[in-house]
């Protein structure tokens, strides 16, 4: 620190050195491309300064030193720490296989388009793929993958859907770790300070009856809650844990009380404690296998922020910005394959609409419906990357939609009685019309 002010312990400042570089080399990771000489070289450079330090974190083990006339003698030496000894070489060697599997991407047969411009005609169907996603909506900063027309040939995508598979095996090994890491560090008094004063009332009168009840089963419960978003899932995340440790937690004995009543109280107590605290247990791990992508809890935070041992937060950053490095890889990949389902049923429907085998009249108010895909957007949103209001649009194109379908119906199989009934019917109406135009009769003027 420079100049007045509190610092920060070693552990996290470190911790926040790691997260910090990779945010500056990796944070904007929007297209599946080999990372920059600069970045790479930086990256290696500085994140080898930080890990320097676990070098002088060590442990005393016994060995054995034989002199030269052949006597052997115990001594104690000096090796890393087993966690760091087991688990940075680990995390090492994932570095290197995610930034071989960034730098794998060359002369690929895809590219990307930003959002709001709109490609030439040509290429119409692919327009508007990249608006179909999801993820797109909710990031609507990220560019658009793009692939041929025909799509990918088999050998790209039987690589790329293998460089998805390693990513996403280098994004649980990253996770486990981190979880270990995490669960190694101390749980900071600051924390147990702050819980409520037992666990009914952290979980709730709901959650409570559902948890201590014989019929307990964490999925049960979790469906009943119906948790719609990961806002809910991290407030009953944080809300279950913290039970877990109050149950834990061993109560004061009261002075007051005699020793026989503390005694039958504290076995009772307990056994009941324990069985509630592995609940809670099985339920947090439920609600984070249902939700993989779930943010860090407040105790995780306050782990993070109160650590003061330099080699686990070593070892919990790096494995962290590796799990989210790992994470954008797999999200970038699905987007690719996604668009490229898309492409491949979009040639398949204009193969049969060449063939004759859907007629030109199938697709009325869009020319980006098909049997395939049913993307619920506007073409003329392509222009701008605002959103705008879609509800007119979604509302009249399901009534053209029911209307497509009765008139394609008609138009395939009783094309001509419906054009013998609609000059039948124009012909009558044009009969009535004259008819009443020649039965009127001028109205007298006194009548007026």
């Amino acid at each position: 620190m420079s100049g007045c002010g509190n610092g920060v312990c070693t552990a996290l400042a470190i911790s926040n050195a790691i997260t910090n570089l990779c945010a500056t080399l990796f944070g904007q990771m929007w297209r599946l491309e080999p990372v920059p000489a600069e970045k790479k070289s930086m990256w290696r450079r500085e994140i080898e300064w930080l890990l320097c330090v676990s070098d002088h974190i060590v442990e005393l083990v016994p060995s054995f030193q034989t002199f030269p006339d052949g006597t052997k003698l115990e001594v104690m030496t000096c090796r890393p720490r087993s966690d760091l000894y087991v688990n940075l070489p680990a995390l090492r060697k994932l570095d290197k296989m995610l930034l071989e599997i960034l730098d794998s991407f060359v002369d690929t047969e895809f590219w990307y388009v930003d959002q709001g411009i709109v490609a030439p005609e040509g290429d119409g169907l692919m327009n508007c793929f990249g608006k179909a996603l999801q993820r797109q909506e909710e990031k609507w900063w990220l560019p658009v993958p793009r692939v041929p027309p025909g799509g990918l040939d088999d050998s790209s995508r039987k690589k790329l859907q293998h460089k998805r598979d390693c990513t996403n095996q280098i994004l649980k090994a990253a996770m486990a770790i981190n979880n270990v890491s995490l669960a190694d560090i101390e749980v900071p008094e600051s924390y147990l300070e702050a819980l409520p004063k037992n666990g009914r009332a952290s979980l709730g009168d709901v959650i409570y009856r559902h948890i201590s009840s014989d019929m307990f089963t964490p999925e049960c419960l979790l469906d009943c809650l119906n948790l719609s978003s990961e806002h809910q899932a991290i407030e009953i995340a944080n809300r279950v844990e913290a039970s877990m440790y109050l149950w834990r937690k061993r109560p004061v004995n009261n002075a007051a009380r005699s020793s026989w009543e503390l005694v039958k109280d504290l076995m009772v107590d307990v056994d009941k404690r324990d069985i509630l605290a592995d609940r809670a247990e099985s339920l947090l791990l439920c609600l984070k296998q249902r939700f993989p992508g779930l943010p860090q809890t407040t105790l995780d935070m306050a782990k993070i922020q109160y650590n003061k041992d330099v080699g686990k937060s070593i070892l919990e950053s790096y494995s962290r910005v590796l799990e989210s490095l790992a994470h954008n890889i797999v999200a970038r990949i699905d987007d690719l394959l996604y668009i490229d389902d898309l492409t491949k049923h979009s040639e398949q429907f204009s193969s049969l609409l060449r063939a004759g085998l859907i007629g030109p009249k199938s697709v009325s108010s869009t020319p980006y419906r098909t049997t395939f895909t049913t993307p619920n957007f506007s073409p003329a949103q392509l222009a701008s990357p605002a959103r705008g209001d879609r509800s007119s649009f979604s509302t009249s194109n399901k009534i053209a939609h029911r209307s497509t379908g009765a008139k394609k119906v008609l138009t395939d199989y009783l094309s001509i009685d419906l054009s013998t009934k609609e000059s039948g019917s124009s012909t009558y109406q044009e009969t009535s019309v004259s008819s009443e135009h020649r039965n009127e009769e001028p109205v007298p003027e006194k009548e007026q």
